[in-house]
């Protein structure tokens, strides 16, 4: 079992989970292009040399950051896994010197179980206006926005 930061072989795999859970409206969908472009933000879970966990940190500027596109195969949940890396990544971010870190969550009491509290998708403008405009569920978008000071 390791956590380790992806690499680009890894991407085709974090596409895969990833798209398990778009495919059920769990998670938005992102594209292959999309995770090559960011690898650097993704770290993965590996047990036995398989990915069973994917999760990015998102760096919008020195007082934010996003975890997005955070996943764990169905077979692996209630292990910790996702706990992990959501920690990776508030570690990562602490070590930047990010301030504030936020998710958008259809499972927010996973999030707060970890320190993170409900707040309003107006606190983030960079977010809304450089991403969620351009989603197709922007006028009916059903995640909960959480967030943590660092």
């Amino acid at each position: 079992m390791s956590l380790r930061k992806a690499k680009i072989k890894d991407a085709t795999e974090i596409f895969s989970i990833l798209q398990q859970f778009a495919l059920k409206e769990l998670l938005l969908p992102r594209s292959l292009n999309s995770i090559y472009e960011h690898i650097r933000d993704f770290f993965v879970y590996e047990i036995d040399g398989k990915i069973v966990g994917v999760g990015s940190l998102h760096i919008y500027d020195e007082n934010l950051a996003e975890i997005k596109s955070l996943a764990v195969k169905e077979d692996y949940h209630k292990n910790g896994i996702g706990k992990e890396i959501v920690n990776a990544c508030l570690n990562e971010a602490r070590e930047l010197g990010v301030k504030k870190v936020f998710a958008l969550t259809y499972v927010p009491q996973f999030f707060e179980k970890i320190g993170f509290k409900i707040t309003d998708k107006s606190n983030f403008p960079q977010k809304v206006w450089m991403e969620c405009i351009h989603c197709v569920k922007f006028n009916d978008c059903k995640e909960v926005p959480v967030v943590i000071e660092l």
